[in-house]
């Protein structure tokens, strides 16, 4: 089988899934993607006030640079996260520079991040099963609960149901309950959309945080913290954020 070439530089990425998410059907079950180096037309999106004003300046860019023949709606955050990571490295190598308020100091630090040192999480492959299904059973009524891993597609659903809700009831935060309603598929072999709603506004806060918590600990990703070493030898784990700034951290750079 030939490799399919472009007219621009690309780079074969191994996604953190390992490709053990997707449908075999799907090319992403192949645990690799192509992605594209960022070009000035993905500055120009980078730079554009108004997709940075509605917040989807990254997922625009992260569309943009997929090469392969995906939906980039169908891929998971996790993976999303090491594209977004490797378009960073790629297009403006590996160091970062950022400044975080240390909880040892009390003081704002500045650092450079080696962004070619984030490592991807670990988590137990042998549980995926190429169609994206998983069961928890709840503490405290042993419910049985399907769910999904969120994929980029849902993420804009997610926002647009928020962005909705929010305009009918200003002081509410309806992010978890929405979120849950998006990954839920059944409770107790039961997948009617309307129970399911129901069902998560009168979860137990100690059901949802331990669903959450066991989505958390099996979900693939890159693992966005890098160690920062005080002038004293101690060390401070500090989260690296992914906004337009991982991009544009400096006018100076």
């Amino acid at each position: 089988m030939t490799e399919k070439t472009y007219d621009f530089p690309t780079e074969v990425l191994d996604l953190p899934s390992g490709g053990k998410i997707y449908p075999k059907e799907s090319p992403l079950s192949s645990g690799q993607i192509t992605i594209k180096y960022m070009t000035a037309k993905e500055e120009d999106i980078l730079a554009s006030t108004n997709l940075i004003r509605k917040g989807i300046v990254l997922d625009k860019l992260f569309e943009s640079i997929i090469v392969d023949n995906v939906n980039p709606n169908d891929i998971i955050i996790g993976d999303k996260n090491a594209i977004v990571l490797a378009t960073r490295l790629l297009g403006y190598g590996a160091d970062y520079p950022i400044s975080f308020y240390s909880q040892k100091t009390g003081e704002q630090i500045d650092a450079v991040v080696d962004l070619s040192k984030v490592q991807t999480k670990e988590v137990d492959t042998s549980i995926f099963n190429n169609k994206n299904e998983f069961e928890f059973t709840l503490p405290s009524n042993g419910k049985k609960i399907t769910f999904k891993l969120l994929t980029h597609g849902d993420e804009l659903a997610i926002q647009k149901d928020i962005d909705a809700l929010e305009k009918l009831n200003k002081d509410s935060s309806f992010e978890i309950t929405t979120r849950l309603r998006h990954m839920i598929k059944s409770v107790d072999g039961n997948n009617d959309i309307s129970a399911i709603s129901k069902f998560v506004n009168g979860m137990l806060a100690k059901d949802s945080k331990a669903l959450r918590n066991y989505i958390k600990s099996i979900s693939p990703d890159v693992d966005m913290v890098f160690t920062h070493i005080h002038e004293d030898g101690e060390t401070e784990v500090v989260p690296i954020t992914m906004g337009v700034g991982f991009f544009w951290p400096s006018e100076k750079s």
